[in-house]
């Protein structure tokens, strides 16, 4: 069976609300890319709602969705972050951070309230937002002598890839992206162009 190439995202940034005796509840949802960019997302979250009890999140990253993190910023444990990882769950996401904003209202929910809260305001938001299916791509970047650019050129237009990048003098050079399910095979092709060099730049 071959490797399932596309994955799931939000287009761009979202918000929900939920109210429960007096407590609010806020929800950002975010496309996000790295580690970086979550910490940045919640530095800003954190400081435009510096009066705020809790600023509680989790998110999910990379197409294979193999890293994740829950943060209850303080709610009792599993309270928070996990319902508000299970709804990224639900809806198949990753690359997405949620981040929830609570106002405490002066009357305490419990356990049961706490996770509906931070389950349906999380809800609200991935709810507005576009999701997006992308497909997994690998960027490869080729090296070879000017003399073998028909034979080069056959190929890409074969396999219709669009270059990222090129440099054509005595050496030549090219950057071009390929759907993940399709690498192994165009990999294969261009490896028996005679001296041709290829490297694989990354995984996006």
């Amino acid at each position: 069976m071959l490797f399932d190439d596309s994955y799931k995202t939000i287009a761009s940034k979202s918000e929900g609300l939920y109210k429960e005796k007096g407590s609010k509840f806020i929800s950002f949802a975010m496309p996000v890319s790295s580690e970086t960019e979550i910490k940045e997302f919640l530095d800003q979250t954190r400081k435009q709602f510096h009066d705020a009890r809790h600023v509680c999140y989790a998110y999910i990253l990379g197409f294979d969705k193999s890293t994740y993190r829950m943060n209850d910023d303080g709610e009792p444990s599993g309270t928070a972050g996990r319902p508000i990882y299970g709804q990224l769950q639900s809806f198949d996401l990753t690359n997405t951070i949620v981040a929830v904003v609570r106002y405490f209202g002066g009357t305490k929910l419990g356990v049961s309230g706490l996770i509906n809260a931070y389950k349906l305001v999380t809800l609200d938001a991935l709810a507005k937002a576009e999701i997006l299916t992308k497909r997994v791509t690998e960027i490869y970047e080729i090296v070879y002598d000017y003399a073998l650019m028909n034979d080069v050129m056959k190929i890409m237009k074969d396999e219709n890839l669009n270059q990222l990048s090129t440099s054509f003098g005595l050496e030549c050079k090219i950057s071009f992206p390929v759907a993940k399910n399709d690498s192994t095979r165009v990999y294969e092709k261009l490896l028996k162009v005679d001296t041709l060099k290829i490297k694989h730049i990354q995984t996006i």
